[in-house]
This record gives structure tokens, C-alpha cells and sequence, in this order.
């Protein structure tokens, strides 16, 4: 599962800029699943596999005709130089090898004149072969690979269709990926099981996986019976909004003291995006939204991933023009909908510039006033980027004047020195150095 959501992969330009006459933007994303919500896993919070029941009867295999057809709309459909296929599912490589091969002629056959093909791909990783990642390095696609932390983390939830753990199936994966230098970030999901472990995790994907790239997705599941983004209760799986904001802030400590500019966590690139005056660049946290839709294996197109449901559906590109439904009135309203639709508490919000609001599918609270809209993780998100403020600023400030954000680590590590060499000469009963306005001896000095 993504936000995107594989989302936006690093090599990728916006997917989510203004559109010209007419409502059709000059770039839009498109979630593709080949195979449906057929997986090989039984993901105990994934909000994917209940789409199976949408389609009685299917053979859940995107049929060679329709690949061929959806490749020439979407590639004729961008207006930009770069234009990145995303494959997910279910798990895409239930569809074979071969499927991607054809994938990679006709985008080819169809590629405009300096246009530049790019595939991202999110998997489980487990039915990784040698042959596999020797077509992933050839053809330079991104993988995005679901690891949820250590063993004991990621087996807690990320089970087969017999309740196995997968950990070994998936680092044996990853290994596969390195030796064949395939290009992959890792999906993370923040759930109830692994939000109270934030250092064991990063370090694991860190240290262990050698990962460079990570994203920490939040699991808000609803508790109902359909599998839809319907009622406002979630399930014990998920993360709650203030655990996830400690999740953050701990990760988030110890990289902006040694990790900046060699490890990339996505909601910090987005955070330092939004600190610096320009747009967040991830779905969730824009003001508007509907560029980034998904498609069935039928052609169905819905307004969004997290919404592949029927009143969400815009049509089928074997009757419609994949163009027109992106450009249509009702995704056009969609997209509107996340902005107009806000709380005052939140339009009032003083992180409001970096947050918006976040994923309409997660806006099932009342705010203090009664409305409705408030996002389940507002108080997570608001902890979390209240606390980044201070070194978000020092960083935006370090590119306003061209010099590396990495600089951050030195003057953190200069302003501790500092700090200590006061508590080091600080009396019992002299006010602490911290400006607590407590004495020393009943604040730092206690701790020591």
C-alpha cells in the first residue's frame, strides 16, 4: 500500500501540477493494478484484498489488448518529458515475468520523441528471482519493497494465505535486489504492532536492510464489513494519531543528527519542501488532490487508490478515454473536495502549510467545535511538525543560501556541546542552563 501513495518515486518530477483548459492536467499519476487484488500474502491490515468481491468471476489478468490500449492513452495523455508507469496491486508479479517485458516493448513502441520511460513497481518481494531482478536492473526499474521493520515487527502482521510469516521470503528478496544493483526504497507501515519500536525500526531498515529511501505509512483501517472508506472507527491494527507523531519525532532525531543527506525519509523531504515555500509534493499533504488515480485490471478507472469502490468509479478506458475521465468533472470535484471540504480548526492550524489536512480517506473525526473532516492523526501530525519547526528552519535556511542541509548536523552538534559545557559549570541552585526557569539541581541537574 502507498500514499501516493509507492509514492511519487525520487526520480519522478510532480505528478500533481496545475492543469490547462479544460481541467486535464499536464501530467497526472496512474496506480495500476495488473492483477487486481489478488496477492500471495494475507496482510492481516491490507485494505486491498476486499476489492477481490468487486469482480465475481474474474480471471484477475490484464489482457494483452488492454495493456496495449492502456499504454498509448497514458503515454499520449502526459505532457511532460518524463512519464513514470507505477505497477501495484494485490502483488503485480503474480502476472509473470512476461507481462513486463511486453510492458517495456509497448512503451517503447509508443514512447514519444525525447520522452523518457520510467517503471516503479511496489511488491512483497517474495517471489523474487534471479531473473527478476536481472530484468529490473536491465530495464532500471524503482522497486518499492513492503519491509515493516525486524522479524518479530514484520511478521506480526505480514503473513501468507496459511498465517505464515514472510521475513525470510522478504529479505531474501532484498538481497537479490542489492546483488543485481536493482534501484529500491522501502514501504514501511506504521501499525499497532511496530509504532511503539521507532529507533529498532529505522536502524533495522538502516543498518540491516542498507536501505537509502524510506517511507512510513500510517495504517488508519476502518472497522467495518465492506472494506470501504465508510464509518469512524478503526480496528486495534491501527496506529494512533499522537504514537505515530512519537514514531516520527524519535526517528526524526536521530537522523537530523547524523543521517541528513545520506538516508531519505519521504515525509521529511516533504516537510523540508514545504519549510522552504514550495509545494509538499506527496497526494496526501497538497491542498487538492485527484492526479493520482488507480486503475483496475478491467480498465476500470477510480478516483483514487484508497477509493476503489464504486461510487468512485469514473468509467472504463475500452469505453471512455483514459484523458477525459482524468479530466472529467466529477475527479475535477474530487480533487476540489479535500480542499473546500476542510475544518476551520484546521484551515486555522498553524501547520496547516505542510499538513493540509492530510488523506481525505483518514478525515473521520469531529474537530473540538463539532465539524467534521478532522483528520484521525491531526494530533500525530501536528506534534510531529510543531517539534521539526526549529530544525526544518535552519535547514531551509541553509538552502536559501546554497549551502548543504546536511550543515544541520554540525550546528546541532556544536549547540550540544555548548549546552553541556554549561551544565558542566552550573551550581546546584543556579537557574539550568535549558531555561526551564527551574533550578538546576531540580532539572537537568536531577536527570544527571
Amino acid at each position: 500500500m502507498t500514499q501516493i501513495d509507492l509514492t511519487l518515486p525520487p526520480q519522478t518530477k510532480s505528478f500533481l501540477s496545475a492543469g490547462s483548459e479544460s481541467f486535464a492536467p499536464a501530467a497526472f499519476h496512474v496506480m495500476m493494478k495488473p492483477r487486481g487484488a489478488i496477492c500471495n500474502l494475507d496482510c492481516e491490515y491490507c485494505y486491498f484484498l476486499s476489492k477481490e468481491f468487486m469482480y465475481p468471476g474474474s480471471r484477475f489478468r490484464m489482457a494483452d489488448d488492454l495493456l496495449e490500449a492502456y499504454t498509448k492513452q497514458y503515454i499520449e495523455a502526459q505532457r511532460v518529458p518524463e512519464v513514470t508507469f507505477a505497477w501495484q496491486g494485490g502483488e503485480p508479479t503474480l502476472m509473470g515475468l512476461d507481462f513486463f517485458k511486453r510492458a517495456v516493448e509497448l512503451q517503447q513502441q509508443y514512447r514519444k520523441p525525447g520522452m523518457t520511460i520510467h517503471n516503479a513497481l511496489q511488491t512483497n518481494g517474495t517471489l523474487l528471482d534471479e531473473d527478476w531482478c536481472r530484468f529490473f536492473h536491465e530495464h532500471n526499474f524503482l522497486i518499492g519493497l513492503s519491509v515493516d521493520g525486524p522479524r518479530e515487527l514484520h511478521d506480526a502482521y505480514r503473513v501468507d494465505k496459511g498465517g505464515k510469516p514472510t521475513f525470510e521470503r522478504v529479505m531474501k528478496g532484498l538481497h537479490l535486489l542489492r546483488r543485481h544493483k536493482v534501484e529500491f526504497n522501502i514501504l514501511t507501515t506504521v501499525h499497532a504492532a511496530n509504532a511503539g519500536h521507532p529507533l529498532e525500526v529505522y536502524r533495522f531498515l538502516r543498518d540491516e536492510a542498507k536501505t537509502q529511501f524510506m517511507q512510513f505509512i500510517p495504517i488508519v483501517e476502518r472497522d467495518n464489513e465492506t472494506g470501504y472508506q465508510e464509518g469512524n472507527t478503526v480496528t486495534d491494527r491501527s496506529v494512533m494519531a499522537e504514537q505515530y507523531g512519537r514514531f516520527l519525532i524519535a526517528i526524526f532525531d536521530e537522523w537530523v543528527r547524523r543521517d541528513v543527506g545520506r538516508i531519505y525519509v519521504q515525509i521529511f523531504d516533504v516537510a523540508l519542501a514545504a519549510w522552504t515555500g514550495n509545494r509538499p509534493g506527496l497526494c496526501i499533504f497538497e491542498e487538492t488532490c485527484g492526479n493520482a488515480l488507480a486503475m483496475e485490471h478491467n480498465g476500470d478507472l477510480f478516483s483514487c487508490d484508497h477509493f476503489v469502490e464504486p461510487n468512485y468509479r469514473l468509467g472504463n478506458i475500452t469505453e471512455i478515454p483514459l484523458i477525459e475521465m482524468v479530466a472529467s468533472e466529477k475527479q475535477r470535484q474530487f480533487g476540489l473536495d479535500k480542499r473546500d471540504t476542510l475544518p476551520q480548526y484546521c484551515r486555522a492550524c498553524e501547520v496547516r502549510f505542510v499538513c493540509n489536512g492530510g488523506c481525505p480517506k483518514d478525515r473521520i473525526l469531529t474537530t473540538p467545535d463539532g465539524e467534521p473532516g478532522l483528520n484521525a492523526l491531526c494530533a500525530g501530525f501536528r506534534l510531529f511538525f510543531n517539534h521539526i519547526d526549529r530544525p526544518m528552519k535552519i535547514m531551509a535556511n541553509e538552502l536559501r543560501y546554497q549551502r548543504p542541509p546536511a550543515n544541520i548536523m554540525r550546528i546541532l552538534a556544536d549547540e550540544e556541546l555548548a549546552r553541556q559545557r554549561q551544565f558542566s559549570a552550573a551550581g546546584r541552585n543556579d537557574p539550568c542552563p535549558c531555561g526551564s526557569g527551574r533550578k538546576f539541581k531540580q532539572c537537568h541537574g536531577a536527570r544527571r
